[in-house]
């Protein structure tokens, strides 16, 4: 999926090429965004800005994907865009640019913020599994690879139950937050066949190496993604970790 298995979770209105560039040495992808693309979650976008919260409102958020993925063409590491809809055209239309790219195209089902919520995207998704399968589907038919964000301890939600469903739904990699229930990427990790990305207080060896004991493909780094010293022991540790799985 990429390589290293190190990446940057993406900061809501912070999160682009340039944020990526700056350390793109140290890390194998960078999920860029979170951006809004169909008219319910603009708003929202616009009510959190107005709030003091940072994010990307540009005229054309397409385009914006695909300026910012043609912007790291030639950069040594994976694209990743995070997009929040609620509806299938939006993201069908980004997933086909992120194929074009090369890059990933993440679902966000994790936004918790009470507009975006409200508009059907982020978390509400992972409350209402048939409407995030069909995200995934309309992203997949493209031919892009495609990853949702999740996380954990949501009443109610179970994760691997999700997975099973991003699953199905031909999607290919689960990007889960585990918060304060690390063991959480085990379960997920044994409940479908997709690529782990496992993200929440990475910040060196010891926390990259209890995601990858309980099944982790790899890590991402959210707050300390501008720290290129936390990146490289955290690049370290998975290319260690890896190199002794594959060793004879």
């Amino acid at each position: 999926m990429f390589e290293p298995r190190v990446a940057l979770a993406s900061l809501s209105g912070e999160a682009d090429a340039s944020w990526a560039r700056a350390v793109e040495s140290h890390i194998g992808c960078a999920f860029l965004g979170g951006i809004a693309l169909d008219d319910q979650t603009r708003e929202a976008a616009r009510a959190m800005r107005d709030r003091d919260r940072s994010e990307f409102l540009p005229d054309d958020p397409v385009a914006f994907v695909d300026d910012q993925l043609g912007t790291l063409e030639d950069a040594p590491l994976r694209p990743a865009f995070n997009v929040r809809s609620a509806t299938t055209a939006p993201v069908a239309r980004t997933a086909a640019v992120c194929q074009r790219h090369g890059a990933i195209l993440e679902i966000n089902a994790h936004c918790r913020q009470d507009e975006m919520c409200a508009a059907g995207a982020g978390e509400s998704l992972l409350r209402e599994p048939d409407r995030l399968a069909t995200l995934v589907e309309a992203a997949a038919a493209t031919g892009a690879t495609v990853s949702v964000k999740g996380r954990a301890e949501l009443d109610g939600v179970s994760l691997p139950a999700v997975a099973r469903t991003i699953e199905a739904a031909g999607g290919d990699m689960f990007h889960v937050d585990a918060m304060d229930s690390e063991p959480v990427v085990a379960d997920v990790a044994d409940a479908a066949d997709l690529f782990i990305v496992a993200n929440n207080g990475v910040r060196g060896t010891e926390t990259a190496r209890e995601y990858l004991s309980y099944g982790a493909d790899a890590v991402s780094v959210g707050r300390a993604s501008d720290r290129p010293a936390v990146l490289d022991e955290v690049r370290a540790t998975t290319a260690s970790w890896f190199a002794s799985e594959v060793s004879p």
